[in-house]
Order: structure tokens, then C-alpha cells, then sequence
């Protein structure tokens, strides 16, 4: 019999508990400090409570800019150290250099040793429990799928890639007419007939409803559903639980109900919203430019050395509306990198040259695209512009590719900073996924979260 779990927390309750304990150790860390070794440089009291807020604020911010709070990688000790580290290192930097509104520096400079080391302490060690206790089997969420048989292990498959402690046990098939070939040591089946069982000695937490949306549901496991649900246990939609976990559309799954899938959106069509990111995009833009500005002379010389060639392209690439425009990039590629015809960039394509892969990986070959924003023709965030080319291709073979263009294309996006390098046509399907998410929950906080994650994606040296 498998191990039965104490109880679940979902991703949203796991995010909140390791923000507010973070919060919680630090700050008991270093009351407890200053009462033993006299630590005076910092105090929580109510006449220094601005102190309190700004060191909050500045782990808050760090710690999400250096993926403490990505789920998939809090599970993993070795890289939350190296992450901890980090976040200290630059929350306590940024602390002590903001004195107008942190402690004036202590004679004693020891004390900032003390500062440091309490943070460091306190994050590795709250951070070692969480790995050791919230992220063990005995809080998993346990999970039974019901529905057709044809996508059962795709299903688990990513459901368990975004939330490593979501599990699906098994699964209870409602078309007969479609068999699964599963491994031994894959997902269960089970029949209708072993549901009340499996849920009891498989210690099953929540059922997922993913049946056939041409067929629905067969009447008997209907009613047993039925009874479970007024018993009080929980039941969600498949589509649900696939958008809030994986924070993606589930397209690949389109037919009658269209009304599922497509990304209705209020932002889209909010006047205040759109006025605001464009005067943000303006700002930023001409920000950019001249920040771009300063690194000319190094591109220019590098480009000369390694590339030879002209340093700006300028590339048709598919906006709002459908609308060409043209793209203004760094050249990283060889010349004529394209005689045999358009192609997609691919991982390690060895028509990059060296100079080229440091510019992609560092984002600094998209700083002249600020030009597109500046003039409107993107912002700075949403779906990346694809070739018309290739905008044809994708269109006739994945639903609702052309949805993607009712928004600007940005400079970053929800799918970019998700989404995992690649050229082939599951790839393209995973980052429409992650637009149409995008698109469908646009907003303010959802496109902070992506100016965060930009900026692990360029700390990081992911840039593709």
C-alpha cells in the first residue's frame, strides 16, 4: 500500500509559505542575534520600523530575481544554496547602500559580518527543512485521472514537470475503444468498478475529469462522481488544473469547446491598462536606447573581429493585427546564414558565431529593438514576432497560432522566460501555449513576474 500523505499544500500556498518564512527566519534570526552578541546595527522596534520593510522588500525582490520562490527548483537543495548566496549577498549589498532609508553604517564593521552571516543562516537553514519536510512524499498530492486513454501519460506527464510534488497515481479510462500501452511501473489503470477502493488505498487526494468532450462521461461513473462531490471531494476540470499548474493554455486539446480555450482577456481591451504600458514602454525604450548606446564601441569592435560583417539586420517579422514589420537586430550570425532559405534558429546552431552566442545569451544582440518599441511596433512585453514564413507554416498545423497577434509582440514574454529552447513543432506548440496564457491573463502582476524572471533569465546567461 502506498505511503498516505498528512496533507497537501498547493503551488499557490507553497509559494506564499516560502515567501512568508523567509520573511520570518531572517528576521528571528537577527533579534535573536542582537539580544546575544549585543547587534545593534539593526533592530526591529516600532521606531525603526521603515528598517524592517525595506530589508523585507529587498529579499522579496532578490529572492524572486534569483528563482528562490520557482517550485521546481526549491525542491533541489544544491541549487537553492547557490541561489541563497546570491540573494543575501546583494539583499545585504543594496541594504547597506540605501542608509536614507536603512541604518547609518556601524562603526564596528564586524557587524555587517554578523548581518550577513544571520541572513545567510537563516535562509539555509528554513530553506534545508522546507526541502526535507514540505517537499517529501508525505505532503505529495495524490491524483486520479478520469478520462480517455489516448493523453493519460501526457497528461501526467506535465502536470508532474510543473509541480514536482503533484502525483498522478492512475487513471480510470471512459473510451474502450482507445487502449494505452503503459508500462509495469507507469500510471494504474483502474475500472469503474475499483474506484471507491483505489481512492481509499491509493490515498487519492483529488480526482481529474479529462473524459472526451464529444462523449462525456459514461452514466455510471457520472453518478459515482456525482455522490464523491457531494460528499465533499474534490474534483476539477482538467483544463483547470493543466492552466494553474503549468501556467500554459492546453490547446493540443481543442475541439467543441472552443469557448475553453481561447484566451478572452479584459486587459486586452482595457483603455487605462493599454495608455499606461505604452507610456512605460516610451520611457523604457528611450532608456534602452541610450543604455545601448554605451556598449556600441565594444560591438563594433567584436563584431569587426568576429562576425565581419554589417552590425545591424533588419528582418519582415509578423506584429498586432497580423501587420509585417521590420525587426532591427544585432547581427550574430555569418554571413549569408540563410542561402538555402529561411530556417529556424536551433540550440548551438553553428551559424552563430562566437561573438554572436555571447550577445544572444546575454540579451544585448535585442538592445536595438527598443527602436520597435519606441515606434510602436512592439512592447516590451508579450509574444516574441515569428517570420511570416514561418507564421504560415505554424498557422495550418497548430490551433489558434494566429491568436497570438491580437497583442504587440514584446521584447520578452511569458513564453521566453517559460519555455525551453527548441525548433521542433512540440516546441512551437508549448510556447503558443505559454502566449495564449499571456494573453488570457495579462496584467499588472503577471508581467512584473516576467520583468523578474527577464532579468534571472539575463543574471543567468540563459539568453537563446
Amino acid at each position: 500500500m502506498s505511503q498516505k500523505p498528512l496533507f497537501h499544500f498547493e503551488v499557490s500556498e507553497r509559494k506564499l509559505l516560502l515567501r512568508l518564512f523567509d520573511a520570518v527566519a531572517v528576521l528571528l534570526t537577527l533579534a535573536v542575534v542582537g539580544v546575544i552578541f549585543q547587534f545593534d546595527y539593526f533592530r526591529i522596534n516600532g521606531d525603526n520600523w521603515v528598517w524592517t520593510f525595506v530589508l523585507v522588500v529587498y529579499l522579496n525582490f532578490f529572492a524572486n530575481v534569483f528563482e528562490l520562490y520557482d517550485l521546481q527548483k526549491a525542491d533541489r537543495f544544491d541549487t537553492v544554496v547557490k541561489n541563497i548566496i546570491l540573494t543575501t549577498s546583494l539583499v545585504v549589498l543594496f541594504y547597506i547602500l540605501t542608509p536614507f532609508f536603512t541604518p547609518s553604517l556601524p562603526e564596528n564593521r564586524l557587524q555587517i559580518i554578523f548581518f550577513y552571516l544571520s541572513i545567510l543562516g537563516a535562509l539555509l537553514l528554513w530553506r534545508s527543512l522546507y526541502v526535507s519536510l514540505i517537499s517529501s512524499p508525505r505532503f505529495y498530492k495524490r491524483v486520479l485521472v478520469v478520462g480517455d486513454s489516448f493523453d493519460i501519460k501526457l497528461i501526467a506527464q506535465a502536470l508532474q514537470k510543473s509541480d514536482p510534488n503533484y502525483v498522478v497515481v492512475g487513471y480510470i479510462n471512459t473510451d474502450y475503444s482507445i487502449k494505452t500501452k503503459l508500462d509495469k511501473e507507469d500510471l494504474i489503470r483502474f475500472e469503474i468498478e475499483e474506484f471507491d477502493e483505489a481512492i481509499k488505498k491509493h490515498h487519492i487526494n483529488e480526482i481529474v475529469v479529462a473524459s472526451a468532450y464529444q462523449k462525456g462521461l459514461m452514466l455510471s461513473l457520472y453518478n459515482k462522481l456525482s455522490d464523491l462531490l457531494k460528499a465533499g471531494f474534490p474534483i476539477r476540470d482538467y483544463t483547470q488544473v493543466y492552466e494553474e499548474i503549468t501556467h500554459r493554455i492546453p490547446v493540443q486539446n481543442v475541439d467543441k469547446d472552443f469557448y475553453k480555450y481561447f484566451p478572452f482577456s479584459r486587459s486586452n481591451q482595457n483603455k487605462f491598462y493599454i495608455l499606461i504600458f505604452r507610456i512605460i514602454d516610451i520611457i523604457v525604450s528611450i532608456f534602452g536606447i541610450i543604455f545601448g548606446v554605451f556598449f556600441i564601441p565594444i560591438v563594433v569592435i567584436g563584431n569587426l573581429v568576429a562576425n565581419r560583417g554589417e552590425l545591424f539586420y533588419f528582418q519582415e517579422r509578423v506584429g498586432k493585427y497580423g501587420e509585417v514589420f521590420k525587426i532591427v537586430k544585432l547581427r550574430t550570425m555569418i554571413k549569408d546564414a540563410e542561402s538555402e532559405g529561411p530556417q529556424f534558429a536551433q540550440k548551438d546552431d553553428f551559424r552563430v558565431t562566437r561573438f554572436g552566442r555571447f550577445l544572444r545569451r546575454s540579451r544585448i544582440d535585442e538592445i536595438p529593438q527598443f527602436y520597435n518599441v519606441l515606434m510602436g511596433d512592439m512592447s516590451l512585453i508579450g509574444p516574441r514576432p515569428e517570420r511570416p514564413v514561418f507564421v504560415k507554416e505554424l498557422s495550418e498545423m497548430i490551433p489558434f497560432y494566429d491568436t497570438r497577434h491580437v497583442v504587440k509582440p514584446g521584447l520578452t514574454g511569458w513564453a521566453q522566460v517559460m519555455a525551453n529552447y527548441g525548433d521542433s513543432f512540440d516546441d512551437s506548440l508549448e510556447k503558443l501555449q505559454y502566449d495564449l496564457y499571456y494573453i488570457k491573463h495579462r496584467g499588472v502582476f503577471l508581467d512584473l513576474n516576467i520583468i523578474l524572471k527577464t532579468l534571472s533569465t539575463v543574471i543567468f546567461f540563459r539568453g537563446q
